[in-house]
């Protein structure tokens, strides 16, 4: 059994134990009783049968006691789940999305994450919505367990008083990728909680290293997948070989490491990838050594930066049904996604053929159910409360992802 760390779901454990304790005794109860009537009015010590007239005082008894015991138990379990149902004022507020298949977070300031993130010694309230199917909200630590159905606001709370990392799942079957339902409930200091909410302190070093990639523009040309349409990929550059082209025409292979990194950035004719021409400006001292330094570890450990659409399809979920590395999932991959031809059935059953177009593409993430793909379910829930801004960017992420022929 998990460490309990949520004071209200003491309760909890106390009833459990209280009920497993009854339920032993009177299973031994039961079986001893049941043996020594065996022995005791064996035939052999009782050849004649007897007639045995009813007792009221034993009438009473086991309908007396029974009863008790189940009032007991009933009072132990309905205190323990008011304690739990029972949200403390002032409870700092959480909303909770299930879909499929992720949980995704978010604070009053809007700000978003993946985890849940909570500061110790604090009641927090979960409002607890699902975007699709049901799913339901289990921290096995807190003793919380929680359906989140569609069409219906649920409310929970949680308080830790203890720091640490706990795991967090869904307790109900929710399709094809259930199992990837698990993600962290990170309990910290108060302090360092409202250091991440407001976004204060250094930045890490992977933040920092694809904030300077952002702010100098690097993204506008290079991706972090597998596209390569206006210059070389980055994905992965430290674990692959490349052959470049020297200034004097020669070829030669290379394994991009940390030197490469900073000569590509401040003098990019000097080894060009073979292929591509020499489009790019020189940064020259633009950039320090420091910050160069920071963008060519991030890029060498194989961080996974990406734009901020990139970054958007992560946070929604797009990824645990899409893949970017052109094999279909549970929905079609993004990969070559822009610009094929596309067949299916709208939304009255009607067949279609349609280029995958800006206006393709947006209609799929709003209204998935106007345009079904041929091979796949209606099983997208829609992204209609995107603003124009996000919807942009989640479009100009498929579309970085290259041109290909696509069924």
């Amino acid at each position: 059994m998990y460490p309990q760390i949520f004071t209200a779901a003491k309760g909890v454990d106390q009833a459990f134990l209280i009920i497993l304790g009854f339920a032993v005794f009177i299973l031994v109860a039961v079986t001893v009783t049941m043996l020594y009537f065996l022995w005791r009015y064996h035939y052999t010590r009782n050849p004649q049968p007897t007639e045995i007239k009813g007792s009221v005082t034993l009438e009473i008894l086991w309908t007396v006691l029974p009863l008790l015991i189940v009032l007991g138990l009933f009072w132990t379990g309905w205190t323990s789940f008011k304690a739990m149902r029972t949200i403390p004022e002032g409870a700092m507020t959480v909303g909770v999305e299930g879909r499929m298949w992720s949980w995704r977070f978010t604070y009053a300031n809007g700000k978003t994450s993946k985890e849940l993130v909570i500061p110790v010694d604090t009641p927090i309230k979960l409002a607890l919505t699902t975007r699709d199917v049901i799913h339901s909200f289990y921290v096995p630590a807190m003793r919380v367990k929680w359906d989140l159905v569609p069409g219906m606001d649920t409310q929970a709370w949680i308080q830790s008083d203890t720091v640490g990392d706990y795991d967090i799942f869904c307790a109900e079957y929710c399709g094809l990728k259930h199992a990837d339902m698990i993600t962290i409930l990170r309990v910290v200091d108060k302090d360092e909680f409202d250091s991440w909410l407001n976004g204060k302190g250094e930045p890490a070093e992977e933040e920092l290293g694809m904030s300077l990639l952002e702010e100098f523009g690097c993204f506008d040309c290079h991706s972090m997948d597998l596209s390569s349409e206006s210059a070389p990929s980055l994905l992965d550059l430290g674990n692959r070989e490349e052959t470049v082209v020297l200034p004097d025409g020669k070829e030669k292979k290379i394994r991009p490491d940390e030197a490469y990194i900073r000569q590509s950035v401040r003098d990019p004719g000097a080894a060009l990838v073979k292929g591509w021409d020499n489009d790019m400006p020189p940064y020259g001292d633009e950039l320090s050594d420091a910050q160069l330094g920071v963008m060519a570890a991030y890029l060498l450990k194989g961080g996974q930066g990406k734009d901020k659409g990139a970054a958007l399809a992560d946070e929604l979920g797009c990824l645990g049904c899409h893949t970017t590395d052109g094999t279909d999932d549970v929905g079609p991959t993004f990969l070559g996604l822009y610009g094929s031809e596309r067949k299916g059935k709208t939304a009255d059953g009607k067949p279609y053929e349609l280029e995958a177009d800006d206006g393709y593409i947006r209609r799929a993430i709003t209204d998935p159910g106007a345009n079904v793909p041929k091979g796949f379910d209606d099983e997208m829930p829609a992204f209609n409360d995107l603003d124009a801004a996000s919807l942009d960017q989640l479009v100009g992420y498929i579309k970085s992802l290259g041109k290909k022929d696509a069924e």
